[in-house]
């Protein structure tokens, strides 16, 4: 069983003796724990990320003073509930359910290559995202609400209140409001994630000297493919942000945005198509900084698990 850190290897850079299998639920526990422990590091530049992208929608421009100014410190935590249960939900399925995947395609076909991996990595992505949509949704909301002008502000008084809120307002569907382009997201991710991590890996490990899989060589690769998927999927996460947020108009009930497509052309039209890059460098530390973070800590919660529990 290969650990997440080497999830990307091709089999000529597979370690030439694997450690003992793990079984399926220490593999979903620890994706889950590690992606919950992973994103308490950056759930402030997700905070921040998602305030600034929704800025514009409210006729304001962002400012970081300003935003401390207006809200405190501490309010760059709002939403980490929703956001740490988030991943209870989609690390736990992303990572646990390509591993899974991988294996039984394995199984079936005798070898797990290149393209194998990242027709995984897309599906599994994109089905961990719409599990965890309705996590998403409350996490938008609870960090951009104190930015919102008083009349308008839910003030949700936490993870719970916003479920029974929202099935009460707005209907159970309203979890799913974003999940189109949020499953999308995801997938790319996947494919991106997938795709270009392990051949930074080797990169780095050639021209800077690095062991490969050790942390200063793990750090250097999901930085880099961090940045790639992040210019790739930023449009992505603008539309969900948007959609999740939204409220109907007053007088029409009608929702404005409604469809990725008619999001992105939207907001191309009335803002221009940069809008949708409002928070980008935030949003790249966030994508970055979880892949290190999260990958780094499930390898070490399975080496202790294999090292004292097997």
């Amino acid at each position: 069983m290969l650990s997440p850190i080497t999830l990307a290897l091709s089999p000529k850079d597979a370690p030439a003796s694997n450690p003992p299998a793990l079984s399926k639920g220490v593999i979903f526990a620890s994706s889950g724990l590690g992606g919950m422990l992973g994103w308490t590091i950056v759930h402030p530049a997700n905070t921040i990320a998602v305030r600034w992208n929704l800025a514009s929608m409210q006729g304001k421009k962002f400012s970081f003073n300003g935003m401390i100014k207006e809200s405190g410190w501490m309010s760059i935590y709002d939403g980490l509930s929703a956001g740490v249960l988030r991943q209870v939900f989609y690390a736990s399925s992303r990572f646990g359910l390509f591993e899974t995947f991988r294996d039984k395609l394995h199984e079936i076909r005798g070898k797990t290559d290149f393209a194998s991996r990242v027709g995984i990595g897309a599906i599994t992505g994109g089905i961990a995202a719409y599990i965890s949509c309705p996590m998403e949704v409350a996490v938008v909301r609870m960090s951009n609400d104190s930015t919102l002008p008083p009349d308008e502000r839910r003030n949700y008084k936490g993870v719970t209140d916003v479920a029974k809120r929202v099935i009460k307002e707005e209907g159970v569907m309203a979890f799913w409001r974003g999940s189109t382009p949020f499953v999308a997201r995801a997938a790319m991710v996947g494919v991106f994630q997938v795709a270009t991590l392990d051949q930074f890996k080797g990169m780095y490990a050639s021209w800077l000297g690095q062991k490969k899989n050790s942390i200063p060589n793990v750090f250097c690769a999901a930085m880099t493919s961090g940045l790639i998927y992040s210019i790739a999927t930023m449009p992505l996460e603008a539309s969900k942000n948007r959609m999740a947020s939204q409220k109907p108009d007053p007088k029409t009930g009608v929702l404005p945005y409604r469809s990725i497509f008619q999001t992105l052309s939207k907001v191309s039209a009335d803002e221009g198509f940069l809008a949708l890059y409002n928070g980008f460098i935030p949003y790249y530390m966030r994508c970055g900084g979880h892949t290190v973070s999260m990958f780094i800590i499930v390898q070490i919660l399975r080496d202790y698990y294999t090292q004292f529990a097997v």
